[in-house]
């Protein structure tokens, strides 16, 4: 038994901390390994090395062709695309193979030729376009072949960083450091759930409600931005404003495995979701989802499947990945782009939300508000409308979007009004009809006032943290 349990030792897994619970001392609970330990480490790694240098080779060619193979597709169809469709070039090809097999000078078929022989260019004619509808099928099964490659080589890492090993291992100091805090400090519930698709998702749960506060009652669900984890992401903005939360990492991040494609996404927040209702003991009207950058994704989804959702926040989020991808790709890539993000990386935030319930104009998520008031009150969101709200959007600080709010003389009296009336009327779901009947004038107020109550400016860096004096329930008719 001890010569097994030496063997144990030597062959287990790195012990890297013990964490101390809230009542315990102070101390580094990092594990503290003796020396021995530590040259043991280092021979065996170095063992590992000398063995495994072979396979990485070979491993590392692999890697460099299969990620490489999407730009040399394109390269192929760019450079033959070209003669494949040019019939002169056809032509000449067919003269050519001609002339080589009957090189005699009586067999010989001179330039002129080309333009006197009907016959042979008839003949001609038939082949070529044989040759080109063959050409066709091969560039079309090129091109739906690149773009499954981009889709799970490069593009899939560029989309989630997150998910990147060797982001990973650089960051893995900061990880444990962040989760030892949420269990040390917070009293951290470390869960892993299985979702439907097999993947484990890693969550964490703080839980608030012991508290007796009134925010300990409501579970802030977060998700997370691309490179993004739970550990060190946007879970600490609402731990400080005293909600419960519930923090978890997309697939293939940190403790989760899988990787971050769409459905894999909405999977994640699905079991998630139960999780919160069956285990936690959550009602969906006690729920908040709070989400960071591409996290709107799994966020937008949440609310589309689960309407009794309690509210929404999207902190620098967008509207569609897909102007986003074209932007920073270039154009001769255009139609593999728009068909590999709509195939594959389809993160149509909008449209999900519409489901549910530089310059600074170039914001996205301004494009998702006007999306999301267009669907929700047409009669109001008409050309004057969305004109007088990105009037208001381009303000470039406070002072500026006060004072185009009150040039409009917006009375905010009369707006609440107007909506509580129209709501005690009919109590219909989205889109609302009100503003049918309206002056040009009431529209502009309607309009400005609801714009201010689903969005806040808040001047910052796209990868500032979102301060909990600026976490805020969303605002109620």
């Amino acid at each position: 038994m001890a010569g097994w349990m030496w063997l144990r030792c030597v062959l287990g897994p790195h012990l890297q901390r013990i964490h101390r619970s809230p009542e315990q001392s102070r101390t580094d609970g990092r594990y503290g390994c003796i020396i021995d330990c530590t040259v043991w480490r280092s021979f065996i790694s170095s063992v590992k090395f000398i063995c495994l240098f072979s396979s990485l080779q070979a491993s590392a060619l692999w890697s460099l062709s299969y990620y490489s193979s999407p730009l040399l597709l394109c390269y192929l169809y760019r450079k033959g695309w070209g003669r494949w469709k040019n019939l002169e070039y056809l032509q000449f090809i067919s003269i050519l193979e001609a002339t080589k097999k009957n090189h005699t000078p009586e067999n010989k078929v001179s330039p002129r030729q080309l333009d006197t022989s009907t016959e042979h260019q008839n003949l001609l004619s038939v082949s070529v376009e044989l040759v080109v509808q063959c050409c066709d099928s091969v560039i079309i099964s090129v091109f739906f072949l690149s773009s499954f490659l981009v889709a799970h080589s490069f593009g899939r890492r560029m989309l989630y960083p997150g998910s990147v090993g060797l982001l990973q291992k650089a960051m893995r100091p900061m990880l444990q450091q962040g989760q030892a805090r949420l269990i040390e400090e917070f009293d951290g519930q470390r869960n892993k759930l299985v979702a439907c698709d097999g993947n484990e998702i890693d969550t964490m749960f703080v839980d608030r409600r012991r508290d007796g506060g009134e925010t300990g009652q409501t579970l802030v669900i977060c998700c997370e931005g691309n490179a993004g984890f739970y550990e060190v992401g946007c879970m600490n903005t609402p731990l400080e404003g005293g909600y419960s939360v519930l923090g978890w990492n997309h697939p293939g991040f940190g403790g989760s495995t899988g990787v971050p494609f769409p459905q894999n996404e909405a999977n994640a927040m699905d079991v998630v979701i139960q999780f919160a209702i069956h285990r936690l003991g959550f009602q969906l009207s006690d729920i908040v989802i709070y989400a960071w950058s591409i996290g709107g994704f799994t966020a937008s989804w949440a609310v589309m499947s689960y309407p009794e959702i309690q509210s929404l926040v999207l902190d620098a989020s967008f509207d569609d990945l897909l102007p986003l991808a074209l932007k920073v790709m270039p154009d001769s890539w255009r139609p593999l782009v728009q068909y590999t993000v709509r195939q594959y990386m389809n993160l149509n935030n909008a449209e999900q939300l519409l489901k549910g319930p530089e310059d600074v104009m170039s914001n996205r998520g301004n494009d998702l508000l006007l999306k999301l008031l267009q669907f929700r009150y047409p009669k109001i969101m008409t050309d004057e409308g969305i004109r007088v709200v990105r009037q208001w959007l381009g303000s470039f600080n406070h002072l500026e979007e006060a004072s185009v709010y009150s040039g409009y003389e917006v009375d905010d009296d009369w707006c609440v009004s107007v909506l509580q009336s129209y709501q005690a009327e009919r109590d219909v779901l989205f889109p609302w009809s009100v503003g049918e009947d309206m002056t040009l004038e009431g529209r502009r107020q309607l309009a400005l006032f609801l714009a201010r109550k689903y969005m806040r400016n808040f001047e910052t860096t796209h990868c500032t943290p979102l301060p909990a004096s600026e976490f805020h329930s969303p605002w109620r008719l």
